[in-house]
């Protein structure tokens, strides 16, 4: 039996984006181990015969002394779990867990480059990427290496930085796909007031300033004919989370709501018309395919990994990164033509159905694996 280790941040990560993954792996005969922090969410991990292992590391730290021992972490865990293959998901499993693989000899290395992060957004030339970039070299620098990449930018940026190897093997898979069965295209609530939705991680480089900047715009003409919701965690722990502070004193529980993180992401989506993410950057987010598969009209920027979710003016709207005046037109012309917001919500569900089946993502995994061996 061929053993594959999956290695992630946080369980809640892992679940949403991965799990299924893992559960078909087990099914179709390897034996799976996931590692990650466990944030009270591992027994929705020890399915399908898959092992959990409690494996935490800190996502943005930078002191040397401690981030020698996350690399002795890596060690340590790879050592006794002797995989065939291991999967690195986000960028410091992948920095660090193929620098280990390498050292280990471990045979099969798949590293997901979901996005490049906060060191890699904002034009950042700072001490902490230089050193990423030269470990990644390190550890890319392998035969039996797959990369995935989500979007073409993040791979013409790695190649650009002189980190993937001619040995390297290149697969673009478009996100972590969607069940189109869990997430059904559904009716839109009523119009009588059209409710916009932002689902993240409240980050500052997902455009929460921004949004909040255009809701300011268009509070004293529609205060009564719109709202925004807001959906997801304060993660203060990130270097660019967004305060609770902050989101606390832009709701007002009527123009303004923030439900906080929410396990049931379907009624999210179901009570929304439109789904907006003004990020600065992404691989290729979960929510817009989400919202894609449920079949809302969707508001995001002209930014790597957004703009792969939207046909412009087909199922929904782009507008510059941190702007501000443009994501508040864009808000407004929805918010003033109900049938565009329906017909959009019709061609995000065709475009799911087209290009983001959680199936096709499944089956490419299990084929990357297995070609690791050939």
């Amino acid at each position: 039996m061929k053993t594959l280790l999956m290695v992630a941040n946080v369980d809640w990560f892992f679940i949403s984006h991965r799990l299924c993954i893992a559960q078909e792996a087990s099914k179709k005969g390897w034996k799976v181990y996931v590692a990650c922090e466990d944030t009270g969410r591992k027994n929705e991990i020890e399915v399908d015969g898959i092992t959990f292992i409690d494996f935490r590391f800190s996502r943005s730290g930078t002191n040397p002394l401690s981030e020698l021992k996350t690399l002795q972490q890596f060690y340590s865990l790879y050592k006794k779990i002797k995989p065939d293959v291991v999967h690195h998901i986000t960028l410091k499993p992948v920095t660090y867990g193929s620098i280990i693989a390498k050292i280990l000899n471990i045979k099969g290395v798949v590293n997901a480059v979901s996005g490049l992060g906060y060191n890699f957004t904002g034009n950042r030339q700072g001490v902490v990427q230089r050193m990423m970039i030269r470990l990644m070299r390190f550890g890319f620098n392998r035969d039996k290496l797959t990369i995935i990449f989500q979007n073409q930018d993040d791979h013409e940026a790695l190649e650009k930085l002189g980190i993937i190897s001619k040995e390297n093997k290149i697969v673009r898979i478009k996100g972590s796909g969607v069940d189109l069965i869990k997430f059904p295209e559904s009716k839109f609530p009523s119009f009588e007031r059209v409710k916009v939705l932002l689902p993240i991680r409240m980050l500052w480089d997902k455009g929460v300033k921004e949004l909040r900047e255009a809701s300011d715009l268009l509070k004293e003409r529609y205060q009564n004919k719109l709202q925004f919701i807001l959906s997801g965690l304060a993660d203060e722990e990130n270097k660019a989370g967004v305060p609770a502070s902050y989101l606390n004193e832009w709701q007002d529980d009527n123009y303004v709501y923030w439900i906080g993180y929410q396990k049931d992401m379907v009624s999210v989506y179901q009570n929304s018309h439109i789904v907006i993410l003004p990020s600065y950057r992404e691989g290729m987010p979960k929510t817009l395919i989400e919202a894609c598969a449920i079949g809302r009209a969707i508001i995001t920027t002209d930014a790597i990994g957004c703009r792969e979710c939207v046909d412009e003016g087909v199922n929904g709207l782009k507008v510059p990164v941190y702007s501000v005046i443009e994501l508040a037109n864009a808000i407004e012309k929805l918010v003033l033509d109900q049938n565009l917001i329906i017909s959009m919500g019709k061609k995000s569900r065709e475009k799911a159905v087209k290009e983001f089946d959680v199936n096709a993502v499944i089956n490419k995994h299990l084929e990357i694996y297995t070609n690791l061996f050939n």
